[in-house]
């Protein structure tokens, strides 16, 4: 059992011991308590030290949980709570809220790797705390999608670190284009996922233009040794956006309307998961459904087209249609 989930078991069951008014509790009764309610939950004995329950204590009191318990010593040895009605498990939620919250918690643990969420471990704790006091099952039902070998997450932190207190940086960066190593200045000015990968949107010092870059690509990252003036953008992710598929933003090129049928089989996946936030159902017949979208042609769309195989049809614009059937017919060379 993780560490983690002791410490909830542990202030629970000092929660249970306060709350019984009928018996003086000292230190040494509320280690006892832990330890057999360990043991019950573990199958095996637990040490449970007094620093760890005057810890527990501490943590209690405080505000870091949540729970600001009064815990107050009296006669010098005893704890109790100062306030009769008080419970650490008084969080008004309903069976509904705590389905959500169990579901939220497994998510919000998929980004242990980021600091940002650390942050929220207290809150984390405390919600799981409530959720485990309701439900015997704690075998995860989410399967989140994720890569324990994608590169480049260690460098999350510090590029949020720069955007946040706005930093220019200095990055070392391999493209997949180029075997040499390139140092490039920027002002990094957003943190992008897409596809399980992350992205990195800055501002190229030397060049003056947005460049998009792939965490997984970049080999080290430093602040320059000659302090530069850092260029806010202020930009605005759901405006930037708006108009693309995946995260290539091509700088004033308006979007296009693309039309495309789906075969009759496939169509409900594009349905219920649309290519894009402007797609809109032309037509419908015996062949198929024709979507439109509104967006600019690039590299991330041409990969989303090329994933549904046979079972697409570009229509319009004809300069994608006429790109999409050479690169089929390039694949289709590859098995003759």
């Amino acid at each position: 059992m993780a560490s983690n989930k002791n410490a909830l078991i542990r202030y629970k069951t000092i929660d249970l011991c306060l709350r019984n008014r009928y018996k003086r509790w000292v230190l040494d009764d509320l280690i006892e308590a832990c330890s057999d309610a360990l043991y019950e939950y573990e199958g095996k004995d637990v040490y449970v030290s007094k620093r760890t329950i005057q810890l527990d204590i501490q943590m209690m009191r405080s505000d870091k949980l949540g729970y600001n318990a009064p815990i107050e010593v009296y006669d010098r040895k005893y704890y109790r709570y100062s306030d009769e009605d008080y419970s650490i498990m008084n969080i008004p939620v309903t069976d509904h809220d705590i389905k959500i919250m169990n579901e939220s918690i497994q998510i919000l643990r998929e980004f242990k790797d980021f600091s940002l969420f650390k942050e929220m471990d207290g809150v984390l704790r405390r919600l799981e705390d409530s959720v485990y006091a309701t439900q015997k099952n704690h075998r995860p039902i989410i399967h989140l999608e994720k890569n324990e070998q994608l590169k480049g997450l260690k460098f999350i932190d510090q590029l949020y670190d720069a955007i946040l207190n706005k930093k220019t940086l200095k990055i070392c960066y391999r493209s997949f284009k180029s075997k040499d190593l390139n140092e490039v200045h920027i002002h990094p000015q957003l943190l992008k996922e897409f596809n399980n990968r992350w992205f990195l949107l800055a501002l190229n010092h030397k060049r003056k233009i947005r460049t998009t870059f792939a965490l997984d690509r970049i080999v080290s990252l430093e602040t320059p040794e000659h302090s530069i003036q850092y260029i806010d953008q202020a930009i605005d992710g759901d405006e930037y956006y708006k108009d693309v598929v995946g995260v290539t933003v091509l700088e004033k090129i308006n979007p296009t309307l693309i039309k495309f049928r789906v075969d009759k089989r496939n169509a409900p996946y594009v349905i219920t998961k649309p290519f894009h936030n402007s797609q809109v159902i032309i037509s419908e017949n015996n062949q198929g459904t024709t979507f439109g979208i509104k967006v600019q042609i690039n590299f991330e769309l041409e990969r989303l087209i090329l994933g549904f195989g046979d079972s697409i049809e570009i229509l319009e614009p004809k300069r994608l249609r006429t790109r999409i059937r050479h690169k089929l017919k390039k694949a289709s060379s590859r098995y003759d």
